[in-house]
């Protein structure tokens, strides 16, 4: 299995540990395991890291898509190199601390993890077009 596909794998692997702590982070709150397993018609009032792991999770979710499709295509194409490994590496690895920079609250760095995320997206665009 190539760099890239071992990338998109991690990032699937994110996405379930993301969902994996929120959903922890909601049964451990008062009320949170009967709001879980109710119809969710009202708000649940849930701790703010919580809620950022929300937030997290469904950012990744969005900027996935396109990394999906680029490692796809890549592989597709016949066009896996060193470089889309590398775009691939920086997405991964930007996508990590932009996880642990937005649960914990931290806001500029947060935003140059996920910029960063998509530098590693251009790369390997880059690296298919180029």
């Amino acid at each position: 299995m190539t760099t890239d596909l071992w990338m998109l794998l991690g990032t699937a692997a994110l996405y379930f540990i993301l969902v994996f702590v929120y959903s922890f982070g909601r049964f451990a709150s008062p009320g949170g395991f009967i709001w879980a397993f109710g119809n969710r018609s009202d708000p649940f009032d849930q701790r703010p890291w919580v809620a950022r792991a929300v937030r997290t999770q469904q950012n990744l979710t969005e900027n996935a898509v396109p990394f999906v499709i680029l490692v796809l295509v890549a592989h597709l194409a016949d066009k896996v190199s060193g470089l889309t490994s590398l775009g691939a590496i920086i997405f991964l690895t930007a996508r990590l601390t932009h996880a642990g920079l937005y649960i914990s609250g931290i806001r500029y760095l947060r935003s140059a993890a996920w910029f960063a995320s998509l530098v590693g997206e251009g790369v390997i665009l880059y690296g298919v077009i180029g």
